[in-house]
C-alpha cells in the first residue's frame, strides 16, 4: 500500500521550511550574530572598565609604594601627611582601623534585621502586605547618603550626647547606626527575592512530613536560599565599605584607633572620608597625593577578596549540593 508523502514544506499550511539554513535565512542569521556579538561586547566592556579602574588607581599609588614602602602605611597610625616641622607621616593603619570597626557594627545590625525582615515578608506576612512593604523598603535605598549625614549629624548625635551621656555624638556607633539603616534595605531585597525563589513545593512538602512553619524556615527555606542570603549580606557589606559623605559627616574624622579598640563611642575615621577630605586639597603629584590613591588601593584590594571568597564560599556550597544550589 502507497502513502502520499506530504512536502515539509506544506506541513501546517507552511510556505517555509521548519529549519532554516543561513543561505535561506541569512538576515535572522546576522541577527542573531549581531545579538550575540553586542552581549558579548557588554560583558566585556564592564570587565574591561573594572580592569582599568584598577589600573588606574595602581599606576597613582605606586609612587608611594616605591618611595615609602608599605610598612609604615599599614603598621603606623600617625597620618600627618602636611607636617611642615617634623617628617611627614602616612601611617593609615587607623583609618584602616575606623573602616572595619564601623562596617562590622553596622553589619551586627543590619544582617540579623535585614534576614528577618525578609523571611516576615516571604513566609508571614500575607502577599498584599509584601507587595506594599517591600517597595518602601526599597526607596530607603535611594535616600541619598548626605541627607542620611545630616539626619545623623543633626538627631542621632544631640540624642546619644543627652540620652547616653557620652561627649560627643559623632563617633562609630552614630556611623554603624545610620549605615545598618542604608544596608538593610539592599540586604532585605535581595534576600527576600532568594527566599521567594525557593518555591511553594519545598515548603508544602517540608509542612507534609509535619514540621511546622518556624522548622521549615529554619531547616528547610534558609538553608535553601543561602547562596542569595549570602550575596545580600556581601551587597550591604559593599555598601557600607564603600559609603563615604554619611561616614564623613557622622564618625568624628578622628585619626585614631579606639582605646580600648571595642569602644563604639570615640570618633574615628574611615578610609572613603580621608581620601573624600583630602584629595581636593592636595597638590597633584605629591606624595600626600599618591599616599591617598595607595589607601584607595588598599579598599579596593580588600573588596576584590572579598568578591573572591564569596565566589569561593558559593562555588563550595554547589559542590557540597551536587551543583543544584
Amino acid at each position: 500500500m502507497t502513502h502520499a508523502v506530504q512536502s515539509p514544506t506544506a506541513v501546517g499550511g507552511f510556505t517555509r521550511p521548519l529549519l532554516l539554513t543561513p543561505a535561506q535565512n541569512w538576515s535572522g542569521w546576522l541577527l542573531a550574530r549581531a545579538g550575540r556579538i553586542a552581549l558579548q561586547l557588554v560583558t566585556a566592556t564592564s570587565v574591561l572598565a573594572v580592569g582599568l579602574i584598577f589600573v588606574f588607581i595602581v599606576r597613582d599609588a605606586w609612587p608611594f609604594i616605591q618611595t615609602r614602602g608599605v610598612g609604615e602605611a599599614l603598621t603606623s597610625t600617625k597620618w600627618t601627611p602636611e607636617d611642615q616641622v617634623n617628617l611627614p607621616r602616612f601611617g593609615m593603619m587607623a583609618s584602616v582601623f575606623g573602616t572595619f570597626i564601623v562596617t562590622a557594627g553596622a553589619l551586627v545590625v543590619a544582617v540579623p534585621v535585614g534576614i528577618l525582615t525578609a523571611v516576615v515578608l516571604s513566609d508571614v506576612v500575607p502577599f498584599r502586605v509584601r507587595q506594599a512593604v517591600k517597595p518602601i523598603i526599597e526607596i530607603l535605598a535611594a535616600i541619598p547618603s548626605v541627607a542620611m549625614g545630616f539626619f545623623a549629624l543633626k538627631v542621632v548625635a544631640p540624642w546619644m550626647q543627652t540620652h547616653l551621656g557620652l561627649s560627643t555624638g559623632v563617633n562609630a556607633l552614630n556611623g554603624a547606626i545610620m549605615l545598618a539603616v542604608m544596608a538593610i534595605p539592599s540586604i532585605v531585597s535581595v534576600a527576600e527575592d532568594s527566599l521567594w525563589a525557593v518555591g511553594r513545593e519545598l515548603r508544602e512538602a517540608s509542612y507534609a512530613c509535619g514540621a511546622t512553619r518556624a522548622e521549615t524556615m529554619i531547616q528547610v527555606v534558609i538553608p535553601a536560599a543561602h547562596n542569595g542570603i549570602i550575596a545580600a549580606v556581601v551587597l550591604g557589606m559593599m555598601r557600607a565599605i564603600g559609603e563615604t559623605m554619611l561616614v564623613w559627616m557622622a564618625c568624628g574624622n578622628a585619626t585614631q584607633v579606639p582605646s580600648p579598640w571595642w569602644d563604639l563611642t570615640q570618633s574615628v575615621r574611615t578610609i572613603t572620608a580621608t581620601i573624600a577630605g583630602e584629595m581636593g586639597e592636595t597638590p597633584k603629584g605629591s606624595t600626600h597625593y599618591h599616599a591617598l590613591f595607595a589607601m584607595g588601593l588598599i579598599l579596593l584590594s580588600f573588596s576584590l577578596l572579598l568578591n573572591l571568597f564569596t565566589e569561593f564560599l558559593l562555588a563550595r556550597s554547589r559542590r557540597a549540593s551536587g551543583g543544584q544550589a
